[in-house]
Parts: C-alpha cells; structure tokens; sequence
C-alpha cells in the first residue's frame, strides 16, 4: 500500500473524478446558503442539496468536492477516542441524474486499488440486503472477493430522511488485522470494534418515498458519495488515530511545544492536547468563513469550541493566551487548499486573541462564582450542587462539566448531573426551534422556486434599461396562473430582464412591465433557488396573460441613484484597506437609492482622524473622474489581478471584475456608474460597532450628501442664533458658557457640603451603641455622592471607633454609604451586608467591602424605613 499525505490523498481523489469528466469545485462555505435546518455544513453533500432536489441546476451533470465540515453532536468524545473530530474534510463525488451505479462502482473500485493501491485481500463492501443490482455490479465489473461482501438491513445500508429522493447505499471498508472475516456476524463485530473501518459510503438515490410510504423510482437516480479525509489518511499512513495523521500530528506538535509537555506520556494531558488541535483547526476554518464569536447561533459554536481550547490550556499550565500561536501550523497545512485561509490569517489570528483574552476575563469571574456556590451548600450542609447552577458555569461562563467536576470533589461535592442534562436538553431544544425545522433537505420550498429549471431568464441589464420579452410564468396567491387581473399583486418571470435582482447587498430594481393591455409596477425584483429573476408586481391597469411579449422598464433615475451608491461602496472599502489595514475584509453591505451600508472587519471604533481621511480619499478618487470598468474573466485570472474577492461567495466560471483606476478592483455581479464623477460628492453618516469585530459605516452620496450638509448647516445658524453670535464664534461661546456652568457648579458644591455639614451634629447627637460597637445613622436630602463620602469620612473620624450608615435623595435618586473603622470588622460588622440588605427596601441593590460599601435604590419614599433597618442588621452582625 502506497504512503500517502492527507493534502496528497485529497488532490489524487480529485483529479481522479476530474479524469471521469467531473467538475471541481472548491469547498462551499461553513455557512449554509438558503438552508435554515442547518448551523453548519456538516456533510459533503449538504451544500449541494438544490442540486439534488432539482431547485437549482448544477454548473455540470457530474460534481467532485473536498468539503470541509463541522460538527458538534460528538463534543464530549473529542479528544477521548481516535476518530471523533469537530472538524473534518469530506470527498465526494456526484452525478445529477448522469451516470449510476455501473458507473461509479468499478470507478470507486479504481482509485482505491489502483491509485491508493490498497491490497485487495484487506477491503471488505457492504451492500443493502435487496440490492441484487449492486452485488450483480460488484462481482462482474470488480474483482473484489464475493466472500467479502455483505448484505445489511435498512438501518446500516438504506439512506433515506423522511419523504423525498433516498435509496440504498454500498460502503468499502478497510479491515486493520490479518486473515479474513468469514461472516457478517464476524464482520459486525469487527465493525463495532474499530478493526473494519468504512471509509467510503456510496448512496444510490433511486426513489422517491412518499407520504404513504411507497417507495417510487426516480426517472433520474442520482449518485451522492462521501470519503472522510482523516479517516482515509489514518488508512494510507497506517496510524490508529486521525491525530497522528500528518498534517493534524504537525498541528499537536506545535500545541505540545507551546504546552512544555510531551504527547503520549499522560493519558489526561493528552486528552487536553487532542481537543486544543482539533478546536483550533474549526475555529481558524469558521473566522475564516467570516464567523465570529457570539452567544447565539454559529457564533456560540465558535465561542464554544474557542474557550473549551483555551480553557484545557489552563489545566495543561498554559497562563497566557495562545490559540492563534497555533493558527499558523494550521495555515501551512491546509492553506494550499483553501487560499482563503493565506489571505486571511492575521484577521484570524487577532479574532481568536480577542476572544481568547475575554474568557481569560470571564472565567476568573466564573471561578469567583463557583466559590460561592460551593460556601452557600457548605452552609446548607449539603453534598450536591444543583444542576441550573452547574449548566450556569458552563453556558456562561465556558466551565466544561468535567471542570466543574474536579474542582467540586476536592471539595467533596457532587453535581446534580442529571439536573444539569435537563439544562442541556432545554438549551439544545430552543436551538433546533431557532434553526426552524423545514421540508426535506432542510429547503425552504416556496411556489416561487419551483418554477421548471427548463425556464431561464437572461439578465440583459447591464446594457440596456429597457427591452421586450415574452412571459414564461405568472404566480398568484401561491399557485401558477394564466393571468393577473386589475388591482392584483403576482409574479411575473420572463425569457429576458432589464431589472436587476436583488444581490451582493443591492436592492432590486422598480419600474414598469407593460403592452397595450396592461400596465404592471414592479415592486421589487429578487431571485429565486434557482436564480431566475422574479418580478414582484402590482397589475394596475387591465389584464396581464402567460406568453404576452411585454415591454419591461427600469426606473432609470433611481436604477442611476443605486448604481453611484455601490460604485461609493467599492471606493469605501478600498479606502479602509489603505487607512485602517489590509486586515480590513467586508463582512457585509446594502446599497440602495437613499444611502450605502458596509459593514467590514476592524477591532477597534475608527476615529475621528480616521473617517475624515477615508472620506477625502474616496471624494478625491470622485474628483478623478475615471471610468468604472467591467470586464469578464475567469475566477483565477480575476483573482491573479488582485481583484478582491468574498471567499463564502460561489462564483460561476467567468465572473465581472470591476475596477476603477487603480484604486479599486473587486469581483463583483452589481451594477455600477458609468463614472465615479456621476457620484458627486461622498459623505459618511455614521461608525458603529454591530458585533465583536465587526464595524459599519453608513454614508450618502450626491442629492443625499448635499440635503445632510445643508440641514448641518441650518443647525450651525439655529445654535448661533440661540447663543446670540456669528457662526465662527460658536465654539468660544459655548466654552465661555461651559466655564460659567463649571464656577456655577462649584458654588453649589460648596453649598451642599455646608448643608450636609449642618447635619453632622444632629447624627452626632444620635450615635447608639450595640455590644459595644457605636453606629451613626442619618437621611439626607440634594447630597451628591461625593458630598456624602465626605460627611461619611468625618463623623466616622469623630467617633473614633464605629459605624457610618447615611441615605441620601438628590434628584429624585436614592444612595446609601455605610462605612466602619478597622477595628469593629472583627467584631462582626461588614458595610457590604449591611447596604445590601436596607438597599432593598428602597427598590435598590448594592454591596462593597467590609469596611466601605454602596448602594442605590428606586424608591425616595422608603428611605427612612431602610435606614431604620440598620437597627436590625446591626443586631444581627455585632454578636
């Protein structure tokens, strides 16, 4: 058997069904396209669902991938055995209604005996017990062992997912030990131990089961396959584990010298360096993907895995962050095959040290937490910790179980597990509900995308804003029609459109559809599964009927407003590259007629200084006046240009770049200006932060850019009117306004500190005393806080030994100080509980240090019961 690189097997595999006149096309993103059951892409085949159900039509009849893959069902397990990952890359080769199984049989018997050489006595096949057309194929067109071939029931050998297209599948096994496994009893076991290993599933989708159960053949059986990467190279380079396959060993390694610990000489140790390897390889694939940390959805994923990393280095000794220490080892392993991974390392690399940093922060918090978990059940003299406050640790706070574990039975403490699985259940539950089950396949089907692929519409609206067609398909009320009357909303598709579809961020185009017997506005323009351009209208005079020839109409104005506002786009987003840096990457925009959003990659808000200068550089590229031009070409000579690309887009094999001088150059399917001088003049409107790592800026252009300089205008001349000077003059005004306020505000300090001074005496004349310990209590009123500190600071001073508890309402707000000498704290006193408890009579809440503590509350009525309650908590403290 031939020795082979996981990076190796992966290309032999392509080019091998790119020799049986298979299209290669580069793994899809993690992120699901137009599929809500689905978090992540989690099998080879998911992104090319609309292929397989026919809502789309696929670029080639016949498809090969290398798709890489995430999930998370099997967490706990990573680590602990040999082939759980959360992360893996799945081969596959498809046929959409082309070839079948006589076909891709002997091809799969192929390259597994004569590319990878596998010995032939050590491979073992599987097949659906009634599939008498597979063994038929296998044993004339092969020439693998009869007696290795078995014929299992449903549950291993049927592929099927409630109704819809499934069938039987084969599956080639590799079996590890010497001799032969004489029966399917014997093979299951072996099987069930690991000795026979599947590494390639072949599914026959030749039915299409319906909702009374019958299994109906498909006109077109299709042929879905899937290899795992890891496990096909744990076969070729004769290892147990997937992490001591090439490429993931070399990223062990590299955790393993950042630890100071070496592998295989602790089994827990080892664990912990297991799952950092495999985290790191999902997280660096997911930011690359344009995923980012958050507490929901695909971003607590991320999250998730990120902090399990980093928290097993911490139980490995590891203080510091370094997960994107790692990253690097993961880029030269697998950058070759996925270039996004290159362009984007730094952007990775800074995400995960942020996030990384923040748990750093928030688990010291939850450890905080945990101490007081485990005093409130040493004080209720109980052995357990319940499970919600177990499953708080670890949803918030990222404890894993086991961490939570260990450190509670050096405490002697058990854990509600089975209280702490309800939590989970609940949480896993609210998940699926947010992912919104749906029809087969996880598609959203709409009447809309299943109008028949033989039905294309030919988008001419680059070169022309007007043009006739002929209606192929109109839709009312969810049902194909004939026509559309008067006053009725429809759909309308046609051979050929002028009308842009909405996409890349940019709305879709409005006009008019019309011949002598009616006239339709067009609402909206979108595309549907299959990317035919629909057109959402409103039939506002006669009648409209299926194959008229009509006359369609862009709304020239508006259509020109959209087209400055993306060129403005492209301007912006080259324009941060060059200000705030090349890790700059757009992470998201909308352009329509009234203003542009771009959303984009950064880790900090752009300054003042920053925007000003992004603003003059894109004004002074408008003050150029170049062309904007567009031309075609493949994806490689377009990236070969520099042209920037959206690594999680599918591009088709020409694509339009766009570029305008040399300032910006971008694959883009929008429409543009003509001239960037059309776009007259460029004006940010707003920064913001919308997620970690993630800014948007908001702009206008031309009309909208002069109406928000005029209305700033208008507001400069109301302020100099209000101050009563010349526009120039308004800043030295509104100092000179805000130095009076301040000497204003001074006086009234100086007056409230006399006021509360008046009251020192009256609670000096009031001091009590409990065993031994005085107290001072008072209620104030227009006492700022700082005014209440001091008085606090001096009657303490004159009492010498004791305790200052006072209330204070100042605009309608409530606050409490308690503070005590050094000396009363060992006699029982401590100001946090003492503040916390009077805090909630007035609606409030609050805490602080024995010695000094703070408070607020909602209710100015109750604050002379709370301070009453000192009495009470005193008692209670002062033993």
């Amino acid at each position: 058997m031939k020795k082979m690189g996981l990076n190796e097997i992966r290309e032999s595999y392509l080019r091998f069904f790119e020799s049986k006149n298979h299209l290669r096309l580069p793994s899809f993103s993690l992120v699901p396209k137009n599929d809500k059951s689905l978090l992540l892409i989690n099998a080879g085949m998911a992104p090319l669902k609309p292929y397989f159900t026919g809502l789309q039509t696929p670029p080639n009849k016949r498809i090969t991938t290398c798709q890489k893959c995430v999930r998370t069902g099997d967490i706990e397990n990573v680590g602990k055995t040999s082939r759980h990952a959360t992360f893996f890359e799945m081969l596959g080769n498809f046929s959409f209604g082309d070839y079948f199984k006589n076909e891709v049989i002997p091809w799969a018997w192929e390259y597994v005996t004569e590319v990878l050489q596998i010995p032939k006595d050590r491979l073992y096949v599987t097949i659906y017990l009634e599939d008498d057309e597979a063994y038929e194929i296998w044993t004339s067109k092969t020439d693998v062992n009869p007696k290795h071939i078995f014929r299992l029931g449903k549950e291993d050998n049927f592929w099927e997912h409630g109704v819809g297209p499934c069938g039987p599948c084969s599956e080639i096994h590799y079996y590890k030990d010497e001799g032969e496994i004489v029966s399917v009893e014997d093979f299951v076991e072996k099987s069930d131990n690991d000795r026979a290993v599947e590494f390639w599933n072949l599914v026959f989708t030749q039915f299409d089961k319906d909702e009374d159960g019958n299994y109906n053949k498909l006109a077109f059986p299709n042929i879905d396959t899937g290899m795992g990467l890891e496990r096909m190279a744990t076969i070729m380079q004769g290892v147990d584990t997937i992490f001591e396959v090439d490429t993931i060993k070399s990223i062990l390694e590299k955790v393993s010298e950042l630890c100071g610990i070496k592998y295989g000489e602790d089994k827990s140790k080892d664990v912990s360096l297991r799952i950092i390897t495999d985290h790191v390889r999902s997280i660096t694939f997911m930011i690359s993907d344009g995923i980012l940390p958050s507490n929901e959805g695909r971003g607590y994923v991320l999250r998730r895995l990120l902090r399990r990393a980093a928290r097993h280095g911490k139980l490995l000794g590891i203080e510091d962050i370094f997960l994107h220490k790692i990253v690097d080892t993961v880029v030269e392993n697998s950058g070759e095959a996925y270039p996004e991974l290159k362009e984007k390392i730094d952007y990775i690399k800074k995400v995960i040290s942020i996030e990384e940093e923040r748990f750093s922060e928030t688990i010291d918090a939850g450890m905080e937490i945990l101490k007081e978990y485990i005093e409130e059940v040493h004080k209720s003299n109980q052995k357990v910790l319940s499970g919600d406050k177990v499953f708080k640790l670890y949803d918030t706070y990222g404890f894993p179980l086991e961490l939570t574990q260990e450190i509670l039975e050096e405490k002697e403490i058990a854990i509600d597990i089975d209280g702490f699985n309800e939590e989970m259940k609940v949480q896993r539950e609210r998940a699926r509900a947010a992912r919104e089950e749906n029809t087969y396949m996880g598609t959203d089907i709409k009447i809309i995308d299943t109008i028949p692929s033989e039905i294309e519409t030919r988008f001419k609206g680059y070169d022309t804003l007007e043009l006739k067609s002929n209606i192929k398909t109109l839709i009312k009320d969810d049902a194909f029609v004939d026509s559309i009357e008067e006053g009725t909303k429809g759909v309308i598709v046609t051979e050929e459109t002028p009308f842009y579809a909405e996409m890349g961020g940019q709305v879709g185009d409005k006009g008019i559809i019309f011949n002598d017997n009616f006239t339709a506005k067009v609402e909206d323009c979108k595309k549907n599964i299959g990317g035919k351009t629909v057109h959402f209208v409103e039939v506002v005079k006669g009648s409209v009927n299926l194959n008229a020839e009509v006359t369609l109409k862009v709304d020239k104005e508006r259509r020109q407003k959209i087209a400055n506002n993306h060129s403005a786009t492209h301007l912006l987003h080259a324009a941060l590259r060059k200000v705030l840096g090349d890790h700059v990457h757009q992470s998201g925009s909308f352009v329509d007629d009234e203003r542009l959003r771009f959303d984009f990659t950064h880790f900090a808000a752009v300054t003042e200084e920053e925007l000003k200068n992004i603003e003059d550089l894109v004004n002074k590229e408008i003050l150029k006046l170049n062309n904007v031009n567009t031309e075609e070409m493949t994806l490689d000579e377009a990236r070969n240009s520099g042209a920037m690309a959206l690594f999680d887009e599918k591009y088709g094999d020409k694509v339009r770049v766009v570029s305008i001088g040399d300032f910006s150059v971008e694959l883009c399917g929008g429409t543009h200006t003509s001239n960037v001088g059309k776009i007259g003049l460029f004006k940010i409107v707003s920064e913001s932060g919308i997620a970690a790592g993630i800014r948007r800026i908001e702009a206008v252009t031309g009309a909208k850019a002069l109406e928000l300089i005029e209305s700033k205008m208008k507001l400069l001349k109301e302020i100099s009117e209000v101050l009563k000077c010349s526009e120039k003059d308004i800043i030295m005004k509104l100092n000179q306004q805000a130095g009076e306020i301040k000497e204003k505000d001074k006086e009234i300090a100086v007056l409230k500190s006399k006021l509360a001074s008046g009251a020192e005496d009256e609670i000096l004349k009031n001091v009590k005393e409990i065993n031994g310990v005085k107290y001072a209590v008072g209620v104030l009123k227009d006492v700022d806080g700082e005014a209440l500190r001091n008085l606090g600071d001096k009657i303490k001073n004159k009492i010498g030994s004791g305790v200052v508890v006072l209330g204070s309402i100042n605009n309608n707000k409530v606050q409490f100080l308690a503070m005590a000498t050094k000396d009363t704290i060992d006699k029982g006193v401590h100001c946090g509980k003492i503040v916390k408890e009077i805090s909630v009579i007035a609606g409030g809440g609050g805490g602080g240090r024995p010695d000094m503590a703070q408070a607020g509350g909602k209710l100015p009525e109750k604050v002379d019961e709370a301070i009453k309650e000192v009495d009470k908590v005193m008692e209670k403290l002062v033993k």
